[in-house]
C-alpha cells in the first residue's frame, strides 16, 4: 500500500489526537482496493438515513463503491479524534447555507473541522481547525483543460496556460492545468461559499514555467469581489499521492506560521500507514520539470 514498514503500521481502533493550530492531518484511501464484501457491509451500517438515499440514487456501482467507502473514510476516522465517546455511526453533521458540512457541536470536538474530496481511483480527508480546504484530480481523465479556464479563470492564469501549450503542448498545459484547478477548488472549499466565489477573482503565482516552484511556494492574488482577502494568511500545499492524482490543500492561518502535514493512507477499520511528507509532496508542473 505504500512504503512504510508494517511497524509503521496503526491498529484502525486507535484514537487519534486532533491537529493542532497549523497544523493539518490529510487521510486517504483507495477505493479500488477494496473489495471484501464483508467489510463493505460494514461501511453501509455506518450510513444514515440520507446517506444510504444518496447512494441509492447513484446509477453506476462504481460511483455508489466510491461513495461508500470516501463516507466510511469521513465517520470511522472522524470517530478516533473523539478517543471512542461516539462511534462512526452516531455521528451527526450540520451543514451551512451552501451544504458545506461539519461535525456537529454536540459531539464535544470543539473547532474540527473536515473536509472530503472524491474522484475516480482516491477519497481524501482534510482534518485540522479554521477554514481548510482539500480537492482531489485524477490526472489522467480527458479534459479541456484550457477552453475551461478561458471561460473561468482569471487572465494571468489563462496567459500562462496558453503559453505551457505553445511551449510544451497539450499534455503539459494540461497537467498544469490540473495545478491551478485543484488549488482553485481547495481554496472555495475552504470558504465554504461554493462558486458563489468567482474563479476569475483569485489567482495562483505557481511561476513562469522555466523554473519549479517549491512546495511552499504557491500564493494566492485577489481582486474584484474578493479584494479585501489578505494573501498572507494563506497557505497551500500541491500532494501527489500517487502517480494519478494531483490533492490540493487550502488553510487560512495567521501569517508566518509554519504549516505542519502529517499524511496516512489509511484502509478504514482495517490498517492505516503513514506517509512520508518528502515522499508525496509536488511542486506545480513547470516545462523545465514536468514532474
Amino acid at each position: 500500500m505504500s512504503r512504510a514498514t508494517d511497524a509503521d503500521a496503526r491498529r484502525p481502533g486507535d484514537a487519534v489526537e486532533p491537529p493542532g493550530p497549523g497544523a493539518l492531518h490529510v487521510w486517504w484511501t483507495r477505493p479500488r482496493d477494496i473489495v471484501d464484501p464483508d467489510l463493505l457491509e460494514r461501511y453501509a451500517a455506518l450510513l444514515d438515513d440520507d446517506e444510504r438515499a444518496r447512494h441509492g440514487r447513484f446509477l453506476f456501482a462504481r460511483h455508489r463503491h466510491l461513495f461508500l467507502v470516501a463516507r466510511a473514510l469521513v465517520r470511522v476516522t472522524l470517530a478516533r479524534y473523539a478517543g471512542g465517546a461516539c462511534s462512526p455511526a452516531a455521528l451527526r453533521f450540520t451543514f451551512n447555507e451552501h451544504g458545506r458540512p461539519d461535525l456537529d457541536l454536540r459531539h464535544g470536538l470543539g473547532a474540527l473541522r473536515f473536509n472530503l474530496s472524491h474522484t475516480d481511483g482516491l477519497a481524501v480527508m482534510l482534518v485540522g481547525s479554521g477554514e481548510l480546504g482539500v480537492d482531489v484530480e485524477n490526472l489522467t481523465r480527458r479534459t479541456s483543460g484550457l477552453n475551461i479556464a478561458e471561460h473561468f479563470f482569471a487572465p494571468p492564469e489563462v496567459e500562462e496556460l496558453r503559453a505551457f501549450a505553445s511551449r510544451g503542448g497539450e499534455a503539459l498545459a494540461g497537467r498544469r492545468f490540473f495545478d491551478y484547478w485543484t488549488l482553485k477548488e481547495a481554496y472555495i472549499k475552504a470558504r465554504g461559499m461554493g462558486l458563489a466565489i468567482p474563479l476569475r477573482d483569485f489567482a495562483y503565482a505557481l511561476g513562469d514555467g522555466r523554473r519549479t516552484v517549491a512546495p511552499d511556494g504557491v500564493r494566492i492574488r485577489f481582486s474584484g469581489t474578493l479584494a479585501s482577502e489578505r494573501p498572507e494568511q494563506w497557505s497551500f500545499r500541491l500532494l501527489r499521492p500517487g502517480h494519478e492524482h494531483r490533492v490540493a490543500l487550502a488553510l487560512r492561518q495567521p501569517p508566518a506560521r509554519p504549516l505542519e502535514l502529517r499524511c496516512v493512507e489509511t484502509v478504514p477499520m482495517i490498517e492505516d500507514r503513514p506517509r512520508a511528507l518528502a515522499e508525496v509532496l509536488s511542486r506545480p508542473v513547470s516545462v523545465a520539470d514536468p514532474g
